[in-house]
């Protein structure tokens, strides 16, 4: 029988746009990144299974700031519960600033830095858009991400909103678009389907955090 994976006590932590920001500890990061708009808020909400954790909001380009929350990851094997914690790090969107190309440009240098210099990053989840895969700008930031050697889980979001045949022949778009060490998994966070892989994804990668 699979062990049963859950995130607890999900709880947030501190907002940072520099490293002197970035909460203290040696607990593993696992971040969340995507295009404006992408579902990013819901599916963080959905995963720790917490509504207004991550904030949803209809207007894109509204994170501004890098988010930290503390949870840990709880793994039940019948009687047998281990528990590991971690930071859920939620990255602004790019692709979108209202506030026009200077402040867009210091949100690009400050997420560069963050995904390049963190040593606690053990995986980034980058969120891609189910019905849109291949967009232009999610090639980009995949290209930027392998470049600098990122480990990485593509998630395609939304998948609700699609037939299953559509699904799974997006899904399989993805697959080829964006290699990675994981296959892409199809999520939706009003189903919250895609859970439990992604949570074994992230106790794979937690793990050698610990």
């Amino acid at each position: 029988m699979a062990a049963e994976l859950q995130i607890i006590n999900p709880k947030y932590a501190a907002s940072a746009v520099r490293p002197d920001q970035y909460p203290a500890g040696d607990r593993g990061e696992i971040a969340f990144l995507g295009r404006s708009n992408v579902g990013k808020s819901s599916l963080i909400n959905s995963l720790c299974n917490y509504r207004g954790l991550a904030r949803v909001s209809g207007e894109p380009g509204k994170t501004q700031t890098i988010n930290y929350f503390t949870a840990a990851l709880r793994e039940r094997n019948g009687e047998d519960i281990r528990k590991i914690p971690f930071f859920l790090v939620d990255l602004p969107g790019y692709g979108f600033a209202r506030t026009g190309g200077k402040n867009r440009q210091i949100w690009s240098d400050f997420i560069g830095q963050y995904v390049t210099t963190s040593p606690r990053l053990t995986l980034l989840c980058l969120l891609v858009d189910l019905r849109h895969p291949g967009l232009s700008i999610d090639c980009q930031a995949y290209e930027w991400l392998t470049a600098h050697d990122i480990p990485l889980q593509i998630i395609g979001t939304k998948a609700d909103k699609l037939k299953s045949s559509e699904k799974q022949k997006n899904l399989a778009q993805l697959n080829r678009l964006f290699p990675t060490a994981y296959k892409a998994i199809a999520y939706s966070s009003l189903k919250r389907e895609g859970t439990q892989q992604l949570l074994a994804h992230m106790l794979e990668r937690l793990e050698p955090a610990t």
